[in-house]
Order: structure tokens, then sequence, then C-alpha cells
């Protein structure tokens, strides 16, 4: 029979934070796919995982996700990667693949499953929900993202002036999703509307490599990959 691919939530980066769901599905599962963005370095989701499992025990599966946009690198890629999937599937091996958050926001969990299903269109993909990076902010700096009739906005920050203030604008909170990349535009835009006392931006929330910072040392900071910016208006 054809194996299940799971989809497993690590949550943001504690590794306490991880659901006993996730923890059972993991030990039962012998094949562990984790994603990474080149060969040779090290993933983020199998750092947060690494305190449950012996990969002496495991068939680990790390699988390449390049951070690029050239659309022949992509698609070349991912059928790699799903390929490689796909084999262990049909060896009868379930699949457990391991992302940091949650599997079915902004993960590389449904690119795996979207170019999975085309070669394995009967492929059973289980989700295991994790906290997100979102949820784990929101606890870290003790704001509510959203109470009462409040609008809560989640968006990847892009390099688009207008966009970026019309969600601050026509939202109570919102959680910019991969700020590195704009910073500079991002804290101008929210210069612009007076909001610098309601902006935090986080980095890597509840691990150990977590950094939390106010608009002014994110402006002086080198914000990496893995940084969200929250603008909560009060």
């Amino acid at each position: 029979m054809t194996g299940i691919l799971y989809g497993i939530g690590a949550g943001p980066g504690d590794p306490e934070l991880l659901t006993v769901k996730a923890f059972r599905i993991l030990s039962e599962s012998r094949v562990i796919a984790f994603p990474k963005k080149r060969s040779g370095e090290k993933s983020y989701a199998r750092q947060i995982i690494d305190a449950y499992i012996d990969p002496q025990e495991k068939d680990m599966l790390g699988l390449v996700f390049p951070m690029t946009k050239d659309p022949v690198i992509l698609e070349r890629e991912w059928n790699k990667a799903a390929e490689a999937v796909a084999e262990k599937l049909e060896s009868g091996e379930n699949v457990a693949f391991v992302t940091e958050g949650d599997p079915m926001l902004y993960s590389t969990f449904i690119h795996m499953k979207n170019v999975l299903q085309k070669r394995m269109p009967n492929v059973k993909t289980e989700v295991v929900p994790g906290i997100s990076s979102v949820n784990g902010t929101a606890a870290r700096l003790n704001i509510p993202l959203a109470d009462g009739d409040e609008h809560v906005a989640i968006i990847p920050a892009t390099n688009d002036r207008d966009a970026l203030k019309q969600a601050i604008e026509t939202h109570d909170c919102v959680i910019f999703l991969k700020v590195a990349k704009v910073a500079a535009l991002i804290s101008s835009v929210i210069r612009e509307l007076g909001l610098e006392e309601y902006a935090h931006a986080v980095t890597k929330v509840t691990s150990s490599d977590e950094v939390v910072w106010t608009l002014d040392e994110f402006e002086r900071a080198e914000p990496n990959y893995l940084t969200l910016m929250v603008v909560k208006k009060k």
C-alpha cells in the first residue's frame, strides 16, 4: 500500500511548542522529510524537532526548496523533492514532512503537496496543525492580534508602498511576513502614518535565537528571512 504524507507543523521555534500529535507521528514515522534552502545547509524545521528524534533510527530526508523566483529552478527543485518523497510513499513508507510554523500557512508543505498530487493524484495526505510565528509573536509581545470586531491581516511584505500603507490603514492589526527584503520601505510607511510606537519586529520567535526589536532598533538591525513585523493600532 502507498504510504501517507503527513504535514507536520513544528511550531515557531521553541521545541516545547510541538503538539502531542506531532510528536506521536514523528515517533511512529520512519521517514522524516524537512525543507532547507540549499544543499548542506541546516534546516530550521529540523532544528526544532531534533530534541525529539534520534536521526540514527530514522530515514532523514532533507529536501531543497531554493529561495529564488526563477521558475525554471523552482520547478526543477520542487519536482526533485516530490520525486524523493514519492519514492518513499510508493514503497509503503509514511513520510512526515516537517515545517516550521503551520503547514497550511505560507509553508513549503503547500508546495510539496501540490507538486506531489500531480504525480500521485490518489496520495493520502494528513495535516497536523502547528503554532504559527504569528501566534508565537502575539504571545511573546503580549499583544492581542484581534478582539471583538477588530480586523487583522497577515500579509507577505512586498515592494509596494501603496499596498503596505493601505493594509495598515484598513486593518486594526497587520502582521507583515518576510520583512527583511523591504525593511527600509516598511519602516518609512509606518513612520509616515505616525505608528512608530505600535510597531514591533521579531525574528525566530520563541527560539533560542529570538530577537525582538522596536522600530528604532529594527532600522539599525540586519533582519533575516524569518522576521515579521506587527503593527497593532490601539
